[in-house]
């Protein structure tokens, strides 16, 4: 599917999630006035997103004013527009804001040879990979103040699922946790 969702201005970038702490799953969602759109992505991936934004901004002005929390939910119904793959973040010097460009997962195919290829290598070295890779994508321009509240809504949000083993990183679950380095 070789959808496009592009955003110049939004009024909530956002993530979530739903469901119960190790059965969650996480969203991305840009809303600007009517139009929104929502993409499945993973914990690590939102937690990433907000890492990159927070060392960008680090070396910005401290931007005022953030939304209140409560624009920060998600919104229902949740119709996912796809699921997460490649991200990239740049940042617009001129008209001082963030471009976040989201593209489409896109799995290894079986050939005919029982090779698998990827499917996203069709694109020439020259051009930007996330424009010229088919597939479902979406381009959410955020000011800074926007891009600091999408960072402090993700911290919470990923923070609230189950805590890591302080040994070996993994998510303890509430019925116990095999740690590999305690063995």
């Amino acid at each position: 599917m070789d959808f496009f969702a592009d955003f110049d201005f939004v009024d909530v970038i956002t993530s979530g999630a739903i469901g119960e702490p190790g059965q969650r799953t996480f969203y991305i969602q840009a809303r600007a006035g009517a139009r929104t759109v929502t993409i499945r992505s993973e914990k690590q991936q939102v937690a990433a997103i907000a890492k990159y934004l927070r060392r960008a901004l680090a070396h910005l002005p401290i931007p005022e004013g953030q939304p209140p929390r409560s624009v920060m939910q998600l919104t229902e119904p949740i119709q996912e527009a796809f699921v997460l793959g490649a991200v990239a973040l740049e940042f617009n010097r001129e008209n001082d804001d963030f471009v976040l460009h989201l593209k489409e997962f896109a799995p290894l195919t079986q050939n005919d040879d029982d090779e698998f290829e990827d499917d996203d290598n069709d694109h020439d070295d020259n051009d930007d990979p996330m424009e010229n890779i088919p597939g479902a994508r979406a381009r959410i321009s955020m000011t800074r103040a926007q891009a600091m509240a999408f960072c402090d809504n993700a911290d919470r949000i990923v923070s609230a699922g189950r805590p890591d083993c302080e040994f070996c990183g993994l998510p303890i679950n509430t019925d116990g946790h095999f740690c590999p380095r305690m063995n």
